[in-house]
Parts: C-alpha cells; sequence; structure tokens
C-alpha cells in the first residue's frame, strides 16, 4: 500500500489502532476491578487480604507472560507488520476474556476453578505483551512529526479509557446488583463483555491501513532477534526496561492496586473506593493529550522526568496523608497529585521508546523490555503490597514505591531527547 496521503485516513487508522488498545487494556484491568468480588468463589476459607493475594498471584501470572507475549508479538510485528500485530493480539485477549466469563468455581470444580482463572491470564498475558509495542509502535509511525506526542498519547488515553471502562462497569453493576449477586455471578458480566468487545475490534483492525514505514523498508531488512537486539540497542533496551518498570508500577499502584487500597487499608467501603479511583481515572485520561502536546513543545525529558523526579518524591506523603484520611472527595483530590505527574510518564513513554529503535526492530525493541520491567516490578506489585500488608510493614511498600520511581528518573537523565534525534523517518 502506498505512503498515506491523506489526512483523513491517517486519522481514521489512528482512531481504529487507538480503539482496539482500548478494548484490550478493558479486559485486562477488569480483572483488577472484579477481584474484590471473585476472589472469594475461587480462593474460599481465608480471610479478605489472603484472598486477594491469592488472586494477585494469578494477576502476576499474565505479567510474567508478557514477555514472552513481547517476544513473540514483536518479532511477529517486525516481519508480518503492525497491523497483523494488532489483529493477532486482540484474538487472544477474546480468548482470555471468554474462559474468565466461564470459570468453574472452586465450589463447582475444585482446583480446576483456579486453574482456569490461571489459564485466561496467560493467554491475556501473551496478548498483552503484544499488543503494547504493535500500537505503540502503529501509532507513533502513523502520527505526523510535528505532533508526534500529541497523537502518540492516544496510545496511553485509550489505555487509561479501558480502565476506566472497567471500573464504570463496576459502578453500573454495583448500582444494580448487590454485593451477594456481584460475588455469586455479577463479576461475569464485564467479561463477557469484553468477549463482545474484543471480537468487534478484530473485525476492525483487520482493515487497518499499515504504517507507511513498515510498507517502506527494504526488502533484504535484518530479522527482528532478541539476539540482535541485545547485540545492537543493548543501552536502549536496559534503558527502556528500568523506565518501564517505574512507569508501569506507578501507574498500577495509582489505578488497579488504589482501589484495594482504599478498601483494604483506608476503610471506605468497595462502592466508595471503585468511585474514587473513576474519578481519579477520568482525571488522569484527560492529561494524556495535553502531556503529549507539552513534549512537542518542550520535549519528552522534561516530561519524563516530571514523572521520575516529582513521583518519586511524592510517593511516601500521599500514601501517608491517605492513611488518615475518612473524606472520599479528599482522597480523591489526593489521588490526582500522583497521577498528574505520572501523566509525564504515561503519554509520552511510548512514542520515547519507539523514537529510539530502527524500524526492523522496533516492535521487538518497544514490546520486550518493555514487557520485561512491568513484570518485574508492576506485576509483582499487588503481591509485594499486600505480603507487606500482612506482615504488618505496609508503609515499606510506600518507600519502594519511591525507589522504583526514582529508578525511571535514573534511566529518563541517560536517555537522549528523541524529539531531536527520533529514528521515526520523517513524514
Amino acid at each position: 500500500m502506498a505512503r498515506l496521503a491523506i489526512p483523513r485516513r491517517r486519522l481514521v487508522s489512528i482512531m481504529g489502532g487507538s480503539a482496539g488498545n482500548l478494548v484490550e487494556w478493558y479486559d485486562w484491568f477488569a480483572y483488577a476491578s472484579f477481584a474484590i468480588y471473585f476472589a472469594p468463589v475461587f480462593f474460599p476459607k481465608a480471610d479478605p487480604t489472603a484472598q486477594l493475594l491469592s488472586t494477585a498471584a494469578i494477576f502476576a501470572a499474565g505479567f510474567v507472560m508478557r514477555p514472552v507475549g513481547a517476544w513473540v508479538m514483536g518479532r511477529f510485528a517486525d516481519a508480518r507488520g503492525r497491523k497483523a500485530g494488532l489483529t493477532l493480539s486482540v484474538a487472544l485477549m477474546f480468548s482470555g476474556s471468554i474462559l474468565i466469563a466461564l470459570a468453574p468455581t472452586y465450589a463447582t470444580a475444585g482446583l480446576l476453578g483456579p486453574a482456569t482463572l490461571l489459564l485466561a491470564r496467560v493467554v491475556q498475558g501473551l496478548s498483552l505483551g503484544g499488543e503494547y509495542g504493535a500500537s505503540a509502535t502503529y501509532l507513533s509511525e502513523m502520527a505526523p512529526k510535528e505532533n508526534r506526542g500529541f497523537w502518540a498519547s492516544f496510545q496511553y488515553m485509550t489505555l487509561c479509557g479501558g480502565q476506566l471502562a472497567a471500573i464504570a462497569v463496576a459502578v453500573i453493576l454495583q448500582g444494580f446488583l448487590s454485593e451477594a449477586q456481584l460475588t455469586a455471578w455479577g463479576w461475569r458480566i464485564p467479561f463477557v463483555i469484553g468477549a463482545i468487545l474484543a471480537l468487534g475490534v478484530y473485525l476492525l483492525r483487520r482493515n487497518l491501513a499499515e504504517t507507511p514505514t513498515f510498507e517502506n523498508q527494504a526488502v533484504d531488512r535484518p530479522v527482528s532477534t532478541a539476539r540482535l537486539l541485545w547485540r545492537e540497542h543493548r543501552r536502549e533496551s536496559i534503558l527502556v526496561a528500568m523506565l518501564s518498570a517505574g512507569g508501569g508500577l506507578g501507574a498500577y499502584t495509582y489505578t488497579s492496586y488504589m482501589q484495594k487500597y482504599l478498601f483494604n487499608t483506608v476503610g471506605f467501603d468497595k462502592a466508595t473506593a471503585t468511585y474514587i479511583v473513576a474519578a481519579g481515572l477520568l482525571w488522569f485520561t484527560a492529561m494524556q493529550p495535553l502531556f503529549g502536546a507539552l513534549a512537542d513543545r518542550f520535549g519528552r525529558k522534561p516530561m519524563l522526568l516530571l514523572f521520575g523526579i516529582g513521583g518519586a518524591v511524592a510517593a511516601i506523603p500521599v500514601f501517608m496523608t491517605l492513611e488518615r484520611t475518612s473524606s472520599p472527595v479528599m482522597a480523591a483530590l489526593i489521588l490526582l497529585i500522583p497521577l498528574t505527574l505520572q501523566s509525564g510518564y504515561s503519554a509520552n513513554n511510548a512514542l520515547v521508546k519507539a523514537e529510539l529503535f530502527p524500524a526492523h526492530i522496533r516492535g521487538l525493541g518497544v514490546a520486550l523490555p518493555y514487557a520485561i520491567g512491568n513484570a518485574a516490578f508492576a506485576g509483582t506489585l499487588e503481591m509485594v503490597a499486600l505480603a507487606l500488608k500482612g506482615a504488618g510493614l505496609e508503609r515499606w511498600f510506600y518507600l519502594y514505591v519511591a525507589v522504583v520511581i526514582a529508578m525511571a528518573g535514573v534511566a529518563t537523565l541517560l536517555l537522549p531527547e528523541t524529539r531531536e534525534r527520533s529514528l521515526i523517518e520523517d513524514d
């Protein structure tokens, strides 16, 4: 297909890629949003913290598979095209959602229930491991150079939108169903919705345009492999993994885990905790295009440093203040502080990673180090938090968050300013 010359067609492609990303992340975050309801039916006869720790372990298993998915799908996207990678990833996500929706409980099938849950998260982990690299590469290559930061920010804006959609479904179901009904069978509804949406996006993505950058590559380009990535782009890969570790941990701390923290530590009921996180996510979603536009104007590094330094400094005071908060409004306002700082990373991280790698290995270069950093820190976040809480050492978790975010700040200082040194071909 020829280089896209019609702005409207390019815009449709960006919107199509973004819509698929939203559905992928809705399916992923639905697990975190409804874990407080289905934990007892898969892991009975335990206190709430132990139940949540069990579901967190399966949540982490999905993260462990993300590097595998990033490796397989990243190579696939570099060899077969960004569009092909996007289509395959959403097909896998559909499979994972259907498995969760139909999973038998412990009471009806014993260990088969948690085993099905684990299998579903493994499939979703494979899917999302490839989705991030494919969508980040696709949107970055489709976006026009002069406002690439703004358009690329839609990758994380739709990620937030997916999480917000999962929270919105939770709020609606909480309004119509009792807690007993949600625990018994209502938690299955969001996964049915996710499977239907994923099927629709699969059909949409089959008709997307391929990026000009991929199509214009030389026929005899090097084959995308992890060995080639490590040999020729070792420094960039390590820094991307460090940046992803801090950024991923920060995002999951203040969004998916925050719901459990507000319920399990601060003392809000489940519905109120959900409303607080929903309010924060609305703000967080709106911040993405703003910080993307700021990166076009002032550069990528200042935005990333706002997160890496500001987020590390703010972490402990934010948690210490939330501990003593009894007002839902005040809790929501406090949550806006770290989410605003987080936006410096979230709006720009995918673009920065895409701009660091040449086209023939960009899909793998974006996906694999990101997935490794996320699996090591974001994927184990809830396990660490809940284990420390169970040991009576929860405040050590606050320090842990600050240190890992600071690691992202160090990585940012060592990165080039990719706005001036981008390896994405000019339009």
